[in-house]
């Protein structure tokens, strides 16, 4: 018998650069076939293997303007020098077929994601156990300058003062423990009553 689909999840996960959110939403959507991934655009060049398409939609600043004129961003922000947003058509989409979409945020993308979809969208902070663990972890990565490393973690300072407009924190120290309680916290969304009434059969 098929599941019953209720209203669409937007969950938007944020931590600061090397906190562990990638490593995070690709556990989740692994254990998760059917929930999405919310692919972002962005003008920052692409690392390593990332596809367009798949990792990022990755846009010159020309066509980034020409989208930001169009009306057609939920959002967009400058991050670590350049510029991300999220494409307002593929949530609405998501949220139409009552799907679980995923994001990967900074803290000003999830403050605008809740503005826009305020009973839509949950915010989860994941925060590494300390600062000294932080910057091992970007170090550990060797894909950025000891400029850049030390840029960013200036920026997790900032981040990590707006944790109390988020719906959830959870603490990033033992990575399974993490991805648990993350999946944990989707399923018990998913769950609320406001997200699935009427239920069908009973209506």
């Amino acid at each position: 018998m098929p599941i019953q689909k209720g209203k669409g999840l937007l969950v938007v996960i944020s931590s600061p650069s090397g906190g562990g959110k990638t490593t995070v939403f690709q556990a989740i959507l692994s254990r998760h076939p059917q929930y999405k991934y919310s692919i972002s655009a962005t003008t920052r060049p692409a690392r390593g293997n990332e596809k367009n398409g798949y990792d990022y939609f990755f846009l010159t600043d020309e066509q980034f303007d020409a989208k930001i004129k169009a009306g057609d961003f939920v959002e967009w922000a400058f991050v670590h020098g350049h510029r991300y947003g999220t494409i307002k058509k593929f949530v609405d989409k998501a949220l139409e077929d009552g799907d679980v979409l995923i994001f990967d945020l900074d803290v000003q993308g999830a403050n605008s994601m809740q503005k826009v979809y305020p009973s839509e969208s949950i915010l989860v902070f994941l925060l590494p156990p300390s600062r000294e663990e932080l910057k091992q972890r970007l170090l550990a990565r060797k894909t950025d300058s000891i400029e850049v490393i030390t840029q960013r973690l200036k920026n997790a300072e900032n981040e990590i003062k707006r944790i109390p407009q988020y719906d959830y924190l959870v603490i990033n120290d033992d990575l399974n423990v993490c991805i648990d309680k993350v999946d944990s916290i989707i399923t018990a969304e998913l769950c609320r009553p406001d997200r699935l009434l009427p239920v069908k059969g009973w209506i």
